[in-house]
């Protein structure tokens, strides 16, 4: 049964490039953000050509990479967090590496590891027909990015193909932090309502704690990658106690304004 569910109001997804900077060090930071109060971690496959990623995760991926770190390395990380947390665990990859592993491979191994599911970033719901039913035959989520620019005919398809939530992009572009949130986002969130119950996360961009309560007005989750993925960077020798004290003061952060609107 998949532990993807959202505890928290509003939920946290938080993204970490495993491998930067070393699998060991990762590992603390995974855990460490679970206890701060993450509900679902996406543990980034590095890759070559992170065409979706803002500056900060591209220099993450190529620390990982330099040390070699592959989707293998990735999954059997898994399966060590798991044996330490009930947390939501999602393999968030470019389709290559998973290409290159093996679908059918991928599946099993991610099942066994205690995965919960995957996002495929660039793998586009047309054509995820045989990846969503393996994922489905080894009771696997398949989560698929839905943008603003999508008409409300394909958001139906994306929103009918996801399980375990919808990742709702804040807007286009690549990933990494903002000033500002886009104002779509509110508008994507209540158009992928009207196709579906799951949670609705949205994702790109969102940085601190002021923007994580906002988005939290309207969305069930929040997903913050570049700002951890750049406190990790930021932090060499204490990772892991830099991104539990940014998680813990996101959280503290959603009560503080709770607090000055009652």
């Amino acid at each position: 049964m998949s532990r993807i569910r959202f505890q928290h109001k509003p939920g946290l997804v938080a993204y970490v490039t495993c491998g930067d900077p070393d699998i060991a060090t990762t590992r603390e930071i995974v855990l460490a953000a679970c206890r701060a109060g993450a509900d679902v971690i996406e543990l980034g496959v590095p890759f070559s050509d992170p065409v979706a990623d803002g500056p900060v995760i591209q220099r993450a991926s190529e620390r990982a990479l330099k040390h070699g770190t592959s989707l293998e390395d990735v999954l059997r990380l898994a399966s060590e967090v798991r044996k330490e947390t009930d947390a939501g665990l999602i393999v968030f990859t470019y389709l290559n590496p998973l290409l290159r592993f093996g679908m059918e491979r991928f599946c099993t191994e991610a099942a066994r590891a205690g995965v919960d599911g995957a996002l495929v970033t660039d793998l586009t719901v047309e054509e995820a027909g045989e990846h969503r039913r393996m994922m489905e035959a080894h009771n696997l989520d398949t989560i698929f990015l839905a943008a603003p620019t999508s008409p409300d005919q394909r958001l139906k398809a994306i929103a009918q193909a996801c399980k375990g939530f919808v990742y709702a992009v804040s807007r286009t572009g690549i990933t990494g932090t903002q000033k500002q949130l886009a104002t779509d986002a509110q508008g994507l969130v209540k158009r992928i309502r009207k196709f579906t119950k799951l949670p609705v996360a949205v994702g790109f961009g969102i940085s601190n704690a002021q923007q994580f309560s906002e988005v939290g007005q309207f969305a069930d989750a929040v997903v913050i990658g570049s700002a951890i993925v750049q406190i990790i960077e930021q932090n060499p020798g204490k990772e892991a106690q830099a991104v539990d004290s940014f998680v813990r003061g996101l959280r503290s952060g959603v009560k503080s304004v709770a607090t000055s609107q009652s």
